[in-house]
């Protein structure tokens, strides 16, 4: 009896050893972010998100049945000591991804794609770049299974991340499968580089006409773009890196919106008025997404509970990843103030 309490006590401090030494580890932003008391209204999250050091914050709320909310924090252009403006454009990054997708299910709901076709159907000169290009189905890499490599994960594309964004998928050639076709999942951006390029072909023009046409012209999203270089500077939010004083507001990635715009899409897709008759069964990837490049980041989340959509950006990035991690305690507590309001 006295050995088992011994034993007991042992593995008692064992564990608490261990609890302290990995708390050791834990950046204690996240501790206090995560146990700090719930404010009452979701303007007080996003000045206490603030003073957690992010230089600024846009979030957009809508409740089914309530007027859109929007709430800002920090700043929109910290050089200038500009305040953020909830109408500013933003990089919504990977949120992209799900315009894609339904573009993607529109087009096989016109038979002009299959999404159980192969990538060599379709892209057949990477036979012998990718490996098992002739097995991955369209589908696959709309849902990350197809195990090609990620090309944002090749330290050499960072060594001039903005000059090799035009052959960005070089960068992902002639590398060993991360697993087999439909065996595992791994969050891989060639997927949707080469989604983006079976688009172009099949279309005959630019993908991103077909999802003006098809998706941001009947949602009436008029402040959604797909390139820096569509828009005046002056309308986007600064981006900014933990450590350096460079805005990163001038680099191309990609679409561009305001947190009402990405907002009203999210719930067209979630409530399917973004698909016409008999597409929405193909639609085969996320209902939610959050989106990182240098200086921004950014969660689209629907929460079907309470039927709200919330859209969180953010203008400060880090390359520890604690900057995201505390974006996501900050909307998972936003996220909780709304539904507690319920």
């Amino acid at each position: 009896m006295i050995k088992n309490k011994k034993v007991k006590l042992i593995a008692r401090i064992v564990l608490l050893v261990g609890t302290a030494i990995s708390l050791f580890f834990v950046p204690w932003i996240l501790v206090k972010a995560w146990i700090l008391p719930l404010p009452d209204t979701v303007q007080e999250q996003v000045d206490e998100a603030i003073g957690h050091g992010f230089d600024g914050i846009i979030v957009y709320v809508d409740e089914a049945g309530k007027p859109p909310a929007f709430y800002t924090g920090g700043w929109k252009d910290r050089k200038n000591r500009i305040p953020a403006n909830p109408k500013s454009l933003f990089k919504i990054a990977s949120i992209s991804k799900l315009y894609t997708a339904v573009a993607l299910t529109k087009l096989v709901k016109e038979k002009r794609l299959s999404f159980d076709n192969k990538l060599t159907d379709y892209l057949p000169e990477l036979k012998e770049r990718i490996e098992n290009a002739e097995e991955i189905t369209l589908k696959m890499m709309v849902q990350h299974r197809s195990g090609i490599p990620n090309f944002t994960d090749n330290p050499a594309y960072w060594e001039n991340e903005q000059e090799n964004g035009n052959n960005a998928l070089d960068f992902a050639l002639d590398l060993p499968a991360s697993f087999k076709p439909d065996k595992g999942y791994e969050y891989s951006n060639t997927n949707y580089l080469l989604l983006r390029r079976i688009m172009d072909d099949v279309l005959g023009y630019s993908h991103n006409q077909y999802i003006k046409e098809k998706i941001l012209t009947p949602l009436a999203l008029n402040n959604t773009f797909f390139s820096i270089t569509e828009v005046n500077l002056d309308d986007v939010m600064s981006g900014y890196y933990v450590g350096y004083d460079e805005d990163f507001k001038a680099n191309e990635y990609g679409m561009l919106a305001t947190a009402e715009d990405v907002g009203i899409f999210l719930r067209a897709l979630n409530d399917g008025s973004v698909f016409n008759e008999g597409e929405k069964e193909f639609y085969p990837y996320e209902f939610n997404h959050g989106g990182l490049v240098v200086g921004y980041q950014s969660l689209a989340e629907y929460h079907k509970d309470i039927d709200a959509v919330v859209v969180q950006f953010i203008n400060t990035t880090d390359f520890e990843g604690y900057e995201w991690n505390l974006s996501e305690i900050t909307i998972n507590r936003i996220v909780k103030i709304i539904r507690k309001k319920n």
